[in-house]
């Protein structure tokens, strides 16, 4: 089965081409099938920017390390029992790449994101096909395209994020990141009554999308004075809600000083295992009561981000589109940063309907 991996540990960005981690197409066996398991044809698997970091070594060193987990495609095959969610061959879907095992303490907790056995399904999606159990699979509504659909998964994070943020109707938010994430996020916490709805990022193409799609103010945090022009959009008060989507450890330190008094402060983003940000307890923790929190992954989103998918402007994450065996050079184009968004098409399927 063709899928693609990383074969070879090193940052994608490297100049030096000796030392560089490269992705390959090569050939995994099929996943078995158990008696409660969807195998699906893969149509479109998108990059998330964490994919990168497997081919620096964030999760382990041993190639090839297959890559995937934003897809969508048409269920090809179904296990004996695997009908309790009314899935049929030919359906159109989409997932979450984790499975919860739903017995351990965590799970029992009602803290799915936590389960001891979260990498028992964690298989590789950017191939011709992948193999879940049923209870990771969603159907798509019929207004859902397979190419908008492959961004279910990261449409579940902004729903995460959107959740942590313990958002009120009229906050003023603001949003550090103009990718993948904190586009979806800046339309969620529109839905949400987000005011005073700001995107901090440095690419003007970004900006605009930006405004294109709800954003009230753009701050530029290279050629404009942060605090100040977000002291400027609030009055002088902050942000009730700031939300990180960036993942950038120059962006984040700032992030703090333009929040509100009892403001929720959402790391919504993957950060260097080695990082550690500068906190100061006394401003920001005993003064201003700051509530800081992050997003790991999303249990629970799913069937609210299939729910509100539909409604979603996804058109300028879903232009960059690139077949299965160009999968190099469509992570050439990701690091480039030319797109918000690169996706790869593993199988030609959008013709299929039900």
């Amino acid at each position: 089965m063709r899928t693609v991996a990383v074969t070879k540990i090193g940052s994608l960005r490297d100049p030096d081409e000796s030392t560089r981690g490269r992705i390959g197409v090569v050939d995994f066996p099929e996943q078995p099938l158990g008696p409660e398991d969807v195998r699906i044809r893969v149509a479109y698997s998108a990059i998330c920017g964490s994919d990168p970091h497997l081919a620096e070594g964030f999760f382990g060193t041993d190639v090839p390390i297959g890559l995937g987990h934003e897809l969508s495609g048409v269920v090809e095959e179904l296990g004996e029992r695997a009908h309790r969610n009314g899935l049929r061959v030919g359906d159109r879907v989409a997932g979450n790449f984790l499975r919860f095992c739903g017995t351990c303490r965590p799970c029992q907790e009602g803290r799915q994101q936590f389960c001891e056995h979260i990498q028992d399904y964690n298989r590789p999606g950017m191939a011709e096909t992948v193999t879940w159990h049923e209870s990771q699979v969603y159907r798509l509504p019929d207004d859902v395209s397979l190419l908008k659909g492959c961004l279910l998964e990261p449409t579940s994070v902004a729903v995460r994020i959107a959740d942590k943020t313990r958002i009120r109707v009229g906050d003023r938010v603001a949003i550090c990141g103009g990718g993948p994430i904190g586009q979806l996020a800046l339309q969620v916490m529109k839905m949400h009554g987000a005011t005073s709805l700001t995107m901090i990022e440095p690419i003007a193409d970004r900006r605009a999308m930006a405004r294109r799609h709800g954003a009230d103010y753009i701050i530029d945090p290279v050629n404009e004075d942060q605090d100040a022009v977000a002291g400027e959009i609030t009055g002088g008060r902050g942000f009730d809600v700031v939300i990180d989507a960036s993942g950038s450890t120059r962006a984040v330190r700032g992030l703090l000083d333009i929040a509100a008094k009892g403001a929720t402060v959402v790391y919504g983003a993957m950060y260097p295992e080695d990082y550690e940000l500068p906190l100061n307890l006394s401003n920001h923790l005993y003064l201003k009561e700051l509530t800081l929190t992050g997003v790991f992954v999303s249990p629970y989103a799913f069937p609210r981000a299939l729910q509100i998918l539909p409604h979603l402007d996804v058109e300028e994450l879903t232009r960059s589109v690139f077949e299965l065996e160009d999968a190099a050079d469509a992570f050439a184009m990701h690091v480039s940063g030319r797109y918000p968004k690169v996706v790869i098409r593993c199988n030609d399927l959008e013709e299929v309907r039900r």
